[in-house]
């Protein structure tokens, strides 16, 4: 397949491809990815963090894995996380469980580093984690 791009994108992407050290063309199918996923559900957004882009609800910065994780706190239980999470509309609580449908290896992954780092954090600052 063969794209004319005018001359700043071809810059830009070959500044992100270094940045990021990457091939173009990796750098490219992540932004149409990106691209088409947030035309497809327009409350998600990327953003970058600290272990790269990452899935969030726009306009209210939590990231999907913590919306899975509230959603599997109440049991997988749709109602329970709308009442949970009143502030997100349905359409953004959909978004997210319909982002950890599409890529659940990456949003387990996640929740399960979330948890490491949770009991690492527990182990180093137990004053943190009153155990009641």
């Amino acid at each position: 397949m063969s794209v004319q791009l005018p001359p700043w994108i071809q810059g830009e992407l070959k500044r992100l491809a270094a940045g990021e050290q990457r091939s173009w063309s990796a750098v490219v199918r992540d932004l149409l990815d990106e691209a088409l996923w947030m035309r497809r559900y327009p409350v998600s957004v990327f953003v970058d963090g600290p272990t790269g882009r990452r899935p969030v609800l726009a306009g209210a910065g939590l990231e999907v894995w913590e919306v899975i994780r509230a959603y599997k706190d109440c049991g997988e239980d749709f109602e329970k996380i709308k009442e949970t999470l009143d502030w997100l509309s349905p359409w953004q609580l959909r978004d997210a469980l319909h982002y950890w449908h599409l890529y659940p290896e990456e949003i387990e992954e996640e929740l399960r580093q979330q948890e490491e780092l949770k009991a690492q954090a527990a182990e180093l600052y137990p004053h943190l984690f009153p155990r009641l």
